[in-house]
């Protein structure tokens, strides 16, 4: 399904150098194959998905807006599905049946409250709030504060009927919360935090509130799941997660992932939050293309900037745009009439992927299939695979937690939180 393609990189990396890596990452994917996310692709729905289909659709059929509230990965993985499927601007076009989503806890900036607060007067709205915990401050804060405007809408029992909790199977604040106000709630699975929960309740919950089919997606998670259990660089996973980890060894410590789709914005930043939570030991960055393109062409020509480049393309959508032709022609543009704007980018992505391996900088590509349900979910399987067997071979701990649970302790003393003055 997802194709990965290497042969822009053999100036800087050898066959050797991929074939000693092997057993490495054999060891390193032996290890994880019985952690908690693992499980989460499922190719036929369960009575906890049955349960979750139901809420998305009361979600559809009583409000005009979900609001997301969250300072997890798995919110930002949803946004990014929902994005890449729908448009960025899939809200200007919602309507009773099909909800706005939108989406908080993520920040604290007072001028994204007060537009959220204003997109929310006089609207009908349902929230479904992601902690494991429930003590993320900015989600906390965020949903302290939509708690109180959905009451004031709608008096305290109704308010409750329209609070999706997914938190801790058993334990912590928001679980108890959940169990004391009566809330519906669903479980975040064991060993798959953050980012790596965007297949569980935590994502497929605001997806299937956004019309988005989630089963479809599963169904694409577990056929990459079986492609990625390949043994051998025949499996796109091996090969990423080797180049990856081949590319930080010989100094090359930034990747640039790279679409051609405006819309994969915040696939990006999902990509981004996944692969420096990790511990890959890459700094990862996120461009837009085309409109990048000249600006990194000076920067790849000028000098060795010491990045790799992984480049993702998708196939076109069915419905292709031609360029019009204009008989006064104003702009000279006539030579294209005809043309279609994905014949065009084709020869772009060509022409950039000559320009930046003739400057040495390794470019690896990702052919990623049609927009879909069933892609997006392989890619997403695909991502979280290579980033843990990355950090494996690199000898970390991809689910390690302790360096930002500790930041978090320190920022909760600084704020006075009662137990942590000292």
């Amino acid at each position: 399904m997802i194709k990965v393609d290497i042969s822009n990189i053999w100036g800087v990396l050898s066959l050797s150098d991929l074939l000693g890596i092997e057993a490495e990452l054999s060891a390193a994917h032996m290890a994880v194959t019985d952690t908690g996310w693992m499980e989460l692709p499922d190719r036929s729905p369960t009575a906890e998905h049955m349960r979750l289909l139901a809420a998305a659709h009361r979600i559809r059929e009583n409000s005009d807006a979900l609001v997301v509230v969250s300072a997890d990965g798995a919110g930002l993985g949803a946004r990014a599905v929902i994005e890449l499927l729908q448009g960025a601007n899939r809200n200007l076009r919602c309507s009773k049946g099909d909800p706005m989503l939108l989406w908080a806890g993520a920040d604290l900036s007072t001028r994204g409250w007060n537009e959220l607060a204003r997109l929310l007067e006089g609207r009908d709205f349902s929230l479904c709030v992601i902690s494991r915990t429930g003590d993320d401050l900015e989600s906390a804060v965020a949903f302290r504060n939509l708690r109180w405007m959905l009451e004031r809408r709608f008096g305290t029992a109704q308010a409750k009927r329209r609070i999706y909790a997914v938190t801790h199977r058993e334990e912590g604040l928001l679980r108890h919360m959940a169990e004391e106000e009566g809330w519906e709630s669903f479980a975040l699975p064991e060993d798959a935090p953050d980012c790596f929960g965007v297949l569980s309740p935590a994502g497929l919950l605001p997806m299937a509130a956004a019309g988005v089919d989630v089963m479809a997606l599963l169904r694409g998670a577990a056929q990459m799941k079986a492609e990625g259990d390949l043994r051998s660089f025949e499996n796109p996973v091996w090969l990423y997660a080797a180049v990856r980890e081949l590319m930080r060894r010989r100094g090359r410590t930034a990747e640039l992932m790279e679409s051609f789709e405006p819309d994969f914005a915040s696939m990006g930043r999902w990509w981004q939050r996944l692969s420096a939570g990790t511990g890959g030991g890459l700094y990862p960055a996120f461009g837009e293309l085309t409109g990048q393109l000249p600006v990194l062409s000076r920067l790849l020509h000028e000098g060795d900037p010491g990045i790799f480049e992984t480049m993702l393309r998708f196939g076109p959508p069915a419905r292709r745009a031609v360029i019009l032709e204009d008989v006064w022609d104003p702009d000279g543009l006539n030579y294209l009439a005809g043309r279609k704007l994905d014949e065009l980018e084709e020869q772009l992505w060509q022409s950039a992927m000559a320009d930046h391996s003739d400057s040495g900088c390794p470019v690896v590509a990702v052919e990623c299939g049609p927009v879909n349900e069933q892609t997006l979910g392989a890619l997403i399987w695909f991502f979280q695979l290579s980033c843990v067997l990355s950090a494996g071979v690199r000898g970390a701990d991809p689910f390690d937690r302790s360096g930002m649970e500790a930041f978090r302790r320190e920022l909760f003393a600084q704020l006075g939180r009662p137990g942590l003055e000292a």
